[in-house]
């Protein structure tokens, strides 16, 4: 990055208006060239804002200002009237300032490295060196410590619109964290399932009953009736009885 007592390089570059704007109609006069990285933006609209609501200040002492970004004229022009800026914004799509100032440069952002503007602006003498410059800015507070260095006597009026961009800019940051927090959430547990196993139905305790009442009961053995035990005991008798003669009969035979 360019630094004080360094020398602007010759530029000519389309602007907002229609215009262009180069370093030799400049030649002679003091002016602000302010680096930003992109338009409509919340804080590069906060800045825009700021300076465009005090630019008498900058009048006053002579001072013009110049905004500067890679955007292309027509984005500046939509920007430009969206907001009501009422300063020239110079349009270096290709580089041919923002890369010559140093003000292109490794960014990072959650980690992220990307190219990009780095937010600085320069007070440029009216012999074409360097005066001052401020890099890194904070948006909301730079326009008044621009105007204190320049020794403007002036209360620096804070822009309507950084209410609604800072507001923009918290809602962006919100809407960030709810996604990164839902993608990140757990999956609901499931309900535990009860130790007790649940009561039977109503009807399967009485198909139960039913089934207990069908069984049929084991056979048991007839009793015997006392006077068949009889018939039964006499006949073993006679039949021993007949035996015993008969083997008597025999045995007298084998006598003889």
């Amino acid at each position: 990055m360019l630094k004080a007592g360094d020398r602007v390089p010759e530029f000519q570059l389309p602007a907002d208006n229609g215009r262009s704007v180069s370093s030799a109609e400049l030649a002679g006069r003091r002016y602000l060239l302010y680096f930003y990285p992109k338009d409509d933006t919340p804080g590069c609209t906060v800045e825009a804002c700021s300076f465009r609501d005090n630019l008498p200040a900058f009048d006053k002492i002579g001072i013009a200002v110049f905004g500067v970004s890679a955007d292309d004229a027509l984005s500046h022009q939509k920007f430009a009237r969206k907001h009501g800026l009422n300063f020239p914004l110079i349009a270096d799509p290709n580089h041919q300032l923002i890369g010559p100032m140093g003000v292109w440069v490794e960014k990072s952002m959650y980690g992220k490295k990307y190219m990009g503007i780095q937010r600085s602006t320069f007070l440029v003498g009216a012999d074409g060196t360097i005066e001052k410059v401020w890099e890194s800015v904070k948006p909301l507070a730079h326009t008044a410590e621009v105007l204190e260095y320049l020794g403007a006597n002036v209360k620096v009026k804070k822009p309507a619109a950084v209410v609604e961009a800072v507001k923009a800019a918290v809602g962006m940051v919100a809407k960030a964290a709810v996604g990164t927090v839902t993608s990140r959430a757990k999956p609901a547990a499931k309900p535990a399932r009860s130790a007790a196993k649940p009561p039977k139905p109503a009807a399967r305790r009485v198909a139960a009953k039913a089934t207990a009442s069908t069984k049929v009961a084991p056979k048991k053995k007839a009793a015997s009736k006392p006077g068949a035990r009889q018939a039964t005991a006499a006949k073993k008798s006679v039949a021993k009885a007949t035996a015993a003669k008969g083997a008597r009969g025999a045995k007298v035979a084998r006598k003889r």
